[in-house]
């Protein structure tokens, strides 16, 4: 997507969410019945009585749900709004001996794959890798001519990246530095950033934009990752805009999962379905038809009997659990997940969709500061959901 087309994908986007808000603001995990339940009852029914396997197989592909309408409208909508092409790519130069020693699979072939959009006007001679990690993305991206300089806070991480740029004779500097704090970019750095969260990636692009960098590549990621109550919008599209993002909201385009291993969905589901036992237990507790709000807990818990998990989250809350049929009030939880999960599949149309809002937004700030973007894929989503970047350049 080039820059003339970025403002009107992002109106398009702005009218879509504003409309449908009701649909995909209020959480299933949260309200036993969904305001808009009562508008499409049909379609509620439908996703009610899917089994919770039948919610998973469609979790990233709900679009081809034979659902009721207004879904199929929506998803046709949503796929269109959402839709992005795929960057040109160049070959990369070959990878150092053994360069990727001690990087993920998954990760180095992101990393690959962001190096080989890269297609800038101008060839780098600085390359600046934003909340840099060990480095591995910037290492990759240098080549004979140029510099590296990697920013991170975590000191470990520090040490072994400029231990291994040191062991590949390679011109990197890896510099502690809290991003959110005074930081110096020069106008000749390249700065790069691959899912650098929420408040840091945005502090690159106003830092970048501010020093006067002629160019930047970002593929951000968790939007929700923000000091603020509520988003704040970067353009002046944005902040013209009457939506207004919460913290949660945010969370939605992060709920598509591609990467997770049987183990770990046996216990987020086992967790979510004794949250959602212990929900059933405090409304009728407090006698209050209303969510309560409970703490993160140690996956540990998950080894307890329902009833003392149960008891010992009350009583965190200041709750007693008193006596219960455990075994129905723990099955209670599990024919509620399976509710909640397909529920959850008309939320998931808007994932994208929002996703691609916050993005235009971060593309539309860097038009405002002068900037020719690009916006595209990088990736597959089946290497990472993230897949979506910004590229922009100056004259």
């Amino acid at each position: 997507m080039l820059a003339r087309d970025v403002e009107a994908r992002f109106a398009a986007l702005d009218a879509f969410l504003i409309e449908h808000q009701g649909l995909w603001r209020p959480r299933p995990f949260t309200h036993l019945h969904l305001p808009w339940e009562t508008q499409h009852p049909e379609l509620a029914q439908w996703l009610r009585q899917r089994s919770l396997a039948d919610a998973e197989n469609s979790h990233n592909r709900p679009h081809d749900l034979p659902a009721p309408a207004p879904f199929p409208q929506l998803a046709a909508q949503a796929l269109q709004l959402g839709a992005v092409d795929k960057l040109p790519t160049q070959a990369l130069a070959p990878a150092r001996h053994r360069l990727n020693v001690d990087v993920p699979g998954r990760k180095w072939q992101q990393i690959e794959a962001f190096g080989a959009v890269l297609n800038f006007a101008q060839k780098p001679t600085h390359w600046l890798d934003w909340c840099a990690g060990k480095g591995h993305l910037g290492r990759r991206l240098l080549h004979a001519d140029q510099q590296l300089t990697c920013l991170e806070y975590d000191p470990a991480l520090i040490a072994a990246g400029q231990a291994l740029s040191d062991h590949h004779g390679l011109p990197a500097s890896h510099r502690l530095q809290d991003v959110m704090a005074d930081v110096t970019i020069s106008p000749e750095h390249t700065p790069v950033a691959l899912h650098a969260c929420g408040d840091l990636h945005v502090r690159l692009l106003q830092l970048a934009s501010a020093a006067g960098c002629k160019q930047l590549a970002l593929a951000p990621c968790c939007y929700n990752r923000i000091d603020a109550d509520s988003y704040q919008p970067l353009s002046g599209a944005g902040r013209a805009s009457p939506l207004k993002l919460s913290v949660d909201d945010l969370g939605l385009p992060l709920s598509e999962t591609v990467t997770a291993g049987n183990r770990v969905r046996q216990q987020r589901d086992t967790s979510m379905a004794r949250r959602l036992g212990f929900d059933q237990l405090q409304r009728h507790v407090r006698g209050l038809d209303e969510y309560l709000p409970t703490p993160s807990l140690p996956a540990s818990w998950l080894g307890k009997p329902f009833a003392e998990y149960c008891r010992e989250l009350a009583s965190l809350k200041g709750l007693s659990a008193g006596d219960q049929d455990w075994a129905a009030l723990e099955a209670h939880g599990w024919r509620r997940l399976a509710q909640v999960r397909n529920l959850e599949l008309l939320r998931g149309l808007f994932r994208r969709p929002l996703e691609m809002w916050l993005v235009l937004d971060r593309a539309l700030f860097l038009v405002e500061q002068g900037y020719k973007v690009e916006i595209g894929s990088f990736c597959e989503p089946a290497l990472t959901p993230r897949n979506v970047m910004v590229l922009a350049e100056r004259d």
